[in-house]
């Protein structure tokens, strides 16, 4: 028997890479030390060059954040159109409908978020990729469709496929975090996983273009008749599926993860092997690895259970990063989704956009929001992607909190002054708030939690840290609706975005909880490193080792 660290074939088990392993392995009948085994195959992972398959995961993970990002703030767009359809003559969408409809699909997202994250942990990335996508496009197609009816009306429809749409929503943030860190390097994990992320502007940028080509595609007609803009609403809606029935398929046959095919399958051969077919073609090895005869290792590491899920986040060190991750979530969807749902009213209060007709104050409001998203929040994201492996994922985040509790103390209590004074500098103000919170704690807050907890949990933390934040924007969306109105129409955002402040400033200091991530391969992070990961009871039950024929 070889001693620990080494083969029969000789050589120091740290120095053989995978392919160095399956070419020895493939020679005949061997003895296998796991836990090198496991370290070389991490290794090829973390030290790969930047190819083709990283680009393929980026797009297709990106792809779905674009596709989420679109149906999450069309319904800002369309819920100012609604005013117009179905409530005249206020031609202003009711609090309560206004709320229900944007509101619901955060609700959903919650449910998604925590469902999906379980699930990825339980039987599989690739088993539930494409399912949340699925769930997505049929959402959207139905609320194309939806219509009014004498017992249920057309936004009761929308709210309720809303609802269905933000499961399909959360499931995809966990997901795409998960297999995006699993499958990247550790020089470029941060860069990939924020420039996945990043498409989110995009997608917002595609919802106001849409937008305002189909409202001017109808301009003589809505002129006519404001009613008519519920064939603008529709399109807007329902472009919304093209992105995602375009990803389906890559979404689909995606290939299982090598770490959880190690690390929560246990099946450690097949993981190493995967790992260089990834590596070498973009895919998974598939048959070929399960021709082989690859043994599951019984007892070898930690099995994710409730009990286990207790004790690990039970411990101080891994329960603060948790919460630290969680609560930072929600303190800043608070303010972003407060203020990322109401770009319209904001807008429209400062003079921004708005109308005397429905033509006019549609087609400004599509134009303010792109105007606003492509000056602030599509540079945000990108000065991320591009300073995220420089600066680090906790220097970006509590920069970001800090610099947007700046923004929101200036713009919320100097807010009339700044506004009797000068429209453009409350703009130029707004759109700094923009930048800082996606080159800040919006793409560090989908990063951080796919990094830093253990493959056996890290889809189930990451779902309870987005589910944080979406609560967070639940919170918010009620409390706007049911506070900007105080005092009169629109009166009381300058104290709303004071309440934003406060929040941006708690988060600075749950921000201290998580740990720099910066240049650490998630094993170190997640202490899955150890030296005696697979223990001694294994397949052949001595020293670390099994026997493995060719088959």
């Amino acid at each position: 028997m070889a001693h620990s660290g080494e083969y029969l074939y000789g050589g120091n088990a740290e120095n053989n890479t995978a392919q160095d392993y399956s070419a020895n392995y493939a020679t005949g009948h061997e003895m296998v030390d796991l836990n090198a085994r496991r370290r070389a195959a991490l290794a090829e992972i973390d030290n790969a060059k930047f190819g083709w398959f990283h680009i393929r995961a980026c797009i297709v993970s990106g792809v779905g954040f674009f596709t989420d990002s679109y149906d999450i703030f069309a319904i800002n767009l369309v819920s100012a159109m609604f005013g117009w359809i179905y409530f005249a003559p206020t031609h202003k969408t009711p609090y309560n409908v206004d709320t229900a409809l944007k509101v619901s699909a955060s609700a959903g997202t919650v449910v998604g978020q925590l469902l999906f994250g379980w699930l990825a942990d339980r039987v599989g990335r690739k088993r539930m990729y494409g399912v949340e996508l699925m769930i997505i496009i049929v959402a959207t197609v139905a609320q194309a469709l939806a219509g009014n009816g004498q017992a249920v009306s057309v936004w009761g429809v929308i709210t309720f496929w809303r609802c269905i749409l933000g499961v399909g929503i959360g499931g995809d943030y966990p997901l795409s975090s998960v297999i995006t860190s699993e499958f990247a390097t550790t020089n470029r994990r941060g860069a990939m996983m924020a420039a996945v992320f990043a498409m989110q502007g995009f997608g917002q940028v595609a919802a106001g273009l849409v937008a305002l080509i189909a409202t001017a595609a109808f301009q003589s007609s809505i002129k006519a008749d404001p009613a008519n803009l519920d064939y603008v609403w529709r399109i807007v809606i329902g472009v919304g599926a093209v992105p995602g029935v375009l990803a389906l398929y890559y979404r689909l046959t995606i290939p299982e993860t090598p770490r959880y095919t190690m690390d929560v399958e246990q099946k450690i051969e097949k993981g190493a092997r995967d790992a260089t077919a990834f590596i070498e073609r973009g895919a998974a090895a598939g048959d070929y690895t399960d021709n082989i005869a690859v043994a599951r290792v019984e007892g070898t590491t930690t099995k994710a259970s409730w009990a286990d899920f207790g004790r690990y986040f039970g411990r101080w060190r891994n329960g603060k990063v948790l919460f630290g991750a969680a609560y930072s979530w929600f303190a800043l969807d608070i303010a972003w989704y407060g203020l990322g749902l109401n770009n319209s009213i904001i807008l429209n209060n400062i003079g921004f956009a708005g109308g005397s007709d429905a033509y006019t104050a549609m087609f400004n409001n599509a134009v303010g929001n792109v105007i606003i998203t492509l000056l602030g929040s599509v540079p945000g994201y990108w000065i991320s992607v591009f300073t995220i492996e420089k600066m680090g994922r906790k220097t970006i985040q509590i920069m970001g909190f800090c610099m947007l509790t700046i923004l929101f103390v200036v713009l919320g209590f100097g807010y009339h002054a700044i506004l009797a004074k000068s429209q453009a500098a409350f703009i130029v103000l707004y759109t700094f708030a923009q930048i800082f919170f996606n080159w800040g704690p919006n793409t560090t807050t989908f990063i951080v939690p796919g990094e830093v907890f253990p493959t056996r949990y890290r889809s189930t933390a990451h779902g309870i840290c987005a589910a944080s934040g979406k609560v967070g924007a639940i919170v918010s969306q009620v409390a706007f609706g049911l506070l900007k109105d105080i005092g009169g129409p629109n009166a009381w955002i300058d104290h709303l975005l004071e309440i934003f402040a406060f929040f941006m400033l708690t988060g600075v200091f749950s921000s201290l909880l998580i740990p720099e991530t910066k240049g650490k391969s998630l094993e170190e992070l997640s202490a899955e490193m150890e030296e005696d990961y697979v223990s001694k009871d294994t397949a052949v039950g001595d020293n670390r080792y099994y026997e493995a024929d060719k088959a």
